[in-house]
C-alpha cells in the first residue's frame, strides 16, 4: 500500500454553486491503490442521475473484428455527455463495449438526449445496437444498492471517477432487462462528439502480452475485503517499471493511414461520406507529419503532448470492481492469477481475463495545446468485454 495518497486540491470549479459541483469538488488522488479503500468514495447525492450503455451483442461484433468500433461508440457515450454538460465536471467509466457516468436532476434532459442520440448514431454510422438507461440514485437506494464516488488523478489536469456500492452494476442488470430505458427520440438528432478520435495505432505488448483483467466482488464480500483483494493485485503490477502501463512511456506510434480512419468518417456526420473520408484522412495527413517532426506548431507541442497521452491514459478503474488492462509477462500473469483463485475460491470475487497481443486507445481531445486529453485503453482483440465472458463462464 502506498504511503503517498495525497489528495490533490480540486480542479478549477465550473461556473456556478448549484448541485452540480458536488463532483467537482471532491478532493482527486494521486495513488491509483487509494480506489480501493472504502473510506475514499463520497455517497453521491439521493438526486442525482445515472445512466448507462452498452452494445447488444459485443462479442459477436468482436468475432467479425470489428471491436475498435465497439470501443469508439463506448467513448462516445462520455465525449456525448461531457459536450452536453459544457464540459462540466462529470463522473464517468469507460467498460470497452459501453459506459457509466452520474449527472445532476437537472442535466437529466440533456443528458437523456444525447444519449438517444448516441444510441441513433452508432446504428446509422456502424450498425451497432446500443442500450440506454437512467435512474435516480434514490431508485437505486430503494433497491438495495447504492452509487459512490471518488477521484483518480492519474496526472495533473485530468483525472477519472471511480465507483463503489454495487449501484453500477444493479443498473447494467436492469438495463438489460429492459428497464429504465431512455425514451427514443427525433431520430434527426445528431450528438455533440467534439473531441472524440481514435488516430493512434495499436501498442504491441512489450514485456509478453497484454492482458485484460476484470474482477468484481460475490454478493456476500465486505467492501474491506473486497479491497484487500484488489490491492493485493495492485501490488503486483508494481514489480514492473511503470506499473505494467501499456502505453510507451513517450506516447503510442503515430502512422498513417491511422487503424481507426475508416471509422473516424463516421464520427461527426455532416456532408456526404466521400466529403468526410477525404476530410479525415488530410487531417490524419497532417497530424501524423506534425508528430513525426517532433516540431512546435504555435501552441502545441507534439513531443509534450504524446507523453501527456501515456500519463493520461486510463487503463485502471475501479466500477463497483476492478478492471485493469496490462502488458505483463508471463511471471506476472501467474502471479495476479494466482491472487485471483485463491480469493474466488474464498468465495470472495469472480474474475476473467483476456490475453491479447496489443492494446488500443480510443481518445477525447477537448483541445490539442492543453493537458486535459483523455484516454481509454483496452485490449485490442476483445479486451474487457472478453474477460467479463470469461467472468461469467468461471461464476457459472
Amino acid at each position: 500500500m502506498s504511503t503517498q495518497n495525497i489528495p490533490i486540491p480540486p480542479s478549477e470549479p465550473h461556473p456556478g454553486h448549484g448541485p452540480e459541483r458536488f463532483y467537482e469538488a471532491l478532493p482527486r488522488f494521486q495513488e491509483f491503490d487509494r480506489m480501493a479503500e472504502p473510506s475514499g468514495y463520497a455517497p453521491l447525492p439521493e438526486d442525482w442521475v445515472v445512466g448507462a450503455a452498452d452494445i447488444v451483442g459485443s462479442t459477436e461484433e468482436i468475432a467479425k473484428g470489428r471491436y475498435k468500433a465497439v470501443n469508439l461508440v463506448g467513448a462516445a457515450v462520455i465525449s456525448a455527455q461531457l459536450n452536453a454538460a459544457k464540459r462540466a465536471k462529470l463522473p464517468y467509466v469507460f467498460g470497452g463495449d459501453g459506459a457509466q457516468f452520474a449527472v445532476w436532476p437537472g442535466q437529466r434532459a440533456a443528458a437523456e438526449a444525447a444519449l438517444d442520440a448516441v444510441r441513433h448514431w452508432a446504428w446509422q454510422e456502424y450498425g451497432l445496437r446500443l442500450r440506454v438507461a437512467m435512474a435516480t440514485v434514490g431508485e437505486i437506494r430503494a433497491a438495495g444498492q447504492d452509487v459512490r464516488v471518488a477521484r483518480y488523478a492519474p496526472a495533473e489536469g485530468v483525472d477519472y471517477a471511480s465507483f463503489a456500492g454495487g449501484g453500477l452494476t444493479w443498473l447494467e442488470g436492469e438495463m438489460k432487462a429492459g428497464r429504465f430505458a431512455v425514451v427514443q427520440r427525433d431520430a434527426s438528432d445528431v450528438p455533440d462528439l467534439s473531441g472524440l478520435s481514435c488516430q493512434w495505432a495499436n501498442m504491441e505488448a512489450a514485456r509478453g502480452a497484454i492482458l485484460s483483467l476484470v474482477m468484481e466482488p460475490q454478493e456476500s464480500t465486505s467492501e474491506t475485503a473486497f479491497a484487500e483483494v484488489a490491492q493485493a493485485v495492485i501490488a503486483a503490477t508494481q514489480a514492473e517499471t511503470r506499473g505494467a502501463h501499456p502505453v510507451p512511456a513517450d506516447g503510442p506510434k503515430a502512422v498513417f493511414p491511422p487503424p481507426g480512419l475508416a471509422l473516424e468518417a463516421h464520427i461527426r456526420p455532416v456532408g456526404p461520406l466521400w466529403w468526410r473520408k477525404a476530410k479525415a484522412t488530410l487531417v490524419s495527413a497532417f497530424l501524423w507529419g506534425l508528430l513525426r517532426s517532433g516540431r512546435r506548431l504555435g501552441q502545441f507541442d507534439p513531443v509534450l503532448y504524446t507523453a501527456d497521452v501515456a500519463r493520461n491514459a486510463d487503463y485502471q478503474k475501479f466500477d463497483d470492481g476492478l478492471k485493469m488492462t496490462l502488458d505483463c509477462d508471463a511471471e506476472m500473469r501467474a502471479q495476479i492469477e494466482a491472487i485471483l483463485q485463491k480469493a474466488q475460491a474464498r468465495g470472495l470475487i469472480h474474475y476473467g481475463m483476456h490475453v491479447q497481443d496489443a492494446a488500443m486507445m480510443t481518445c477525447i481531445v477537448p483541445a490539442p495545446v492543453e493537458r486535459t486529453h483523455m484516454h481509454f485503453v483496452d485490449g485490442a482483440a476483445g479486451g474487457y468485454a472478453l474477460a467479463m465472458r470469461d467472468l461469467r463462464m468461471r461464476a457459472a
